[in-house]
């Protein structure tokens, strides 16, 4: 049921941007390094490997420079179109074409590349794999705004290491446990709702059961103490 859904949403999703999509297609050819689509190896579903599609918003060797595969907000490897695509999350639009291949779904765990996917605690990482990454899903809409939080971390890959992706796997672990055609039509409106209005409260109060945040991640969140002095993990 929830494959058929993910061809049905993601064909009719194609079909009602596309008036967008075009322009922005032509937009991105005339501007920055005048590359339309970034693709990039991550982890897919029994840890077999894809090529996730993307629309271009960085430059293209920015794997390469200043934090690697983690993005922090204003990161200047961002091309100027790429900032509002980001933000928007419209870059992520282009995976619409992985859901129709198969290689993804609407909802699920976000695809990760194999350096974050090694972030996750061991244990997370095999619940995680039983499924097909997704578009969107609880991991994505609580942390909608977690280049904002890497910003202000003072040490963005010790924060991404040992704050967000231990919570993070937790939360897609949990997600793997709940599936249903229920937390998947909810996680599609709290993923539009997220975008809109950048509030993911509501999600904790939908998913009552979900696990409850570190400590450090809320004393960023309320900026009751300087993350940075923290002591790791």
């Amino acid at each position: 049921m929830q494959r058929l859904l993910d061809i049905l949403l993601s064909a009719l999703a194609l079909l009602l941007l596309s008036p967008l999509l075009l322009p922005l297609m032509l937009a991105l050819r005339l501007t920055g390094e005048g590359k339309i689509f970034y693709v990039q190896q991550r982890v897919g579903r029994g840890g077999q490997p894809f090529g996730v599609m993307k629309f271009a918003t960085m430059l293209e060797n920015s794997p390469n420079m200043g934090t690697g595969t983690v993005t922090l907000k204003d990161d200047p490897r961002i091309l100027p179109l790429g900032k509002f695509l980001r933000k928007t999350k419209i870059n992520e639009l282009p995976q619409l074409i992985n859901i129709l291949r198969g290689d993804m779904s609407v909802i699920g765990p976000r695809p990760q590349t194999q350096r974050c996917f090694d972030a996750f605690p061991t244990e997370m990482q095999a619940a995680i794999l039983k499924v097909r990454p997704g578009l969107s899903g609880i991991g994505s809409i609580v942390f909608r705004d977690e280049e904002e939080m890497l910003h202000e971390s003072g040490d963005a890959e010790r924060f991404y290491d040992h704050v967000i992706m231990p919570y993070k796997g937790r939360l897609e672990e949990w997600y793997v446990a709940h599936q249903g055609l229920g937390a998947y039509l909810a996680c599609i409106a709290l993923t539009v709702w997220s975008v809109l209005s950048k509030d993911t409260s509501l999600t904790f109060k939908v998913f009552r059961s979900l696990p409850a945040p570190p400590a450090e991640l809320l004393m960023l969140k309320t900026g009751q103490a300087p993350v940075a002095a923290a002591t790791s993990p």
